[in-house]
């Protein structure tokens, strides 16, 4: 079943051509992952998706409807969530404001601290994440601030997870434990929830995607499944696009 269709997106910045008719097809339970060097496009397509950015020309379809989103807010309501690597969490708060950031439970005037509390300990132990609620963000590792992260925008009924280098500053054990958590939901066919990885660690990327897709110069050169090909030919291409480039 489809969950996303984009269809032939172009973005420019005056003279610059950074999207060159751009079209990409997602199912449900599905997690793409987007490689390509820098410069190739990569971001600018997610911040579209996302509704930080605008396409100067193409469509795009979510859950069977065509969507113009005019803000984050829009893609959010729609059910897309994007996580960019800073993780937008505030270290001086504990986890479960950091959950609730922005969409606060209340009674009357103040705040429920007691209800997003409760909340965010079923949503974590439904994840199998064993964190506790009132731990400041600023003493977490790399890896649950990376998971916490993505349980905020789960909590809103994201159906599609834009994750931008989410396992960029962290250790190899870290980054397994990220990637296992995002296939781990994605694989999950009751949550009807799939996931781009957007990296530049091709090893990472292809651990954990169904799909590979490689982007170069605002351009989609490559959309294979991740069991017809391996990291090393991943590498191989991305270094022979950008051999061309500079001959």
């Amino acid at each position: 079943m489809t969950l996303l269709i984009a269809e032939n997106i172009w973005k420019s910045y005056g003279p610059v051509i950074a999207l060159k008719g751009v079209s990409l097809k997602m199912d449900y339970n599905e997690l793409v992952g987007l490689a390509g060097d820098n410069g190739a496009g990569k971001s600018t397509f997610i911040k579209i998706l996302a509704g930080y950015l605008r396409p100067d020309k193409g469509a795009i379809y979510f859950d069977g409807k065509k969507v113009n989103f005019k803000s984050p807010m829009d893609a959010r309501e729609m059910g897309m969530e994007v996580v960019y690597q800073d993780l937008a969490l505030v270290p001086q708060l504990p986890v479960y404001r950091n959950i609730f950031l922005g969409f606060e439970k209340k009674k009357g005037i103040l705040l429920d601290k007691k209800a997003m509390k409760n909340e965010s300990r079923r949503m974590l132990k439904e994840f199998g994440i064993d964190i506790d609620v009132n731990k400041l963000a600023s003493e977490l590792s790399g890896g649950q601030r990376q998971m916490i992260a993505i349980v905020r925008a789960l909590m809103f009924n994201a159906n599609l997870l834009l994750l931008d280098e989410p396992t960029a500053a962290l250790s190899v054990y870290e980054a397994n434990q990220v990637l296992n958590f995002v296939k781990s939901i994605v694989s999950d066919k009751l949550r009807k929830v799939s996931a781009i990885i957007v990296g530049h660690n091709i090893h990472h990327v292809y651990s954990a995607a169904t799909r590979i897709v490689i982007m170069d110069k605002g351009q989609i050169v490559l959309d294979v499944p991740a069991e017809s090909t391996s990291p090393q030919e991943i590498e191989s291409q991305i270094m022979e696009l950008v051999r061309r480039y500079y001959e």
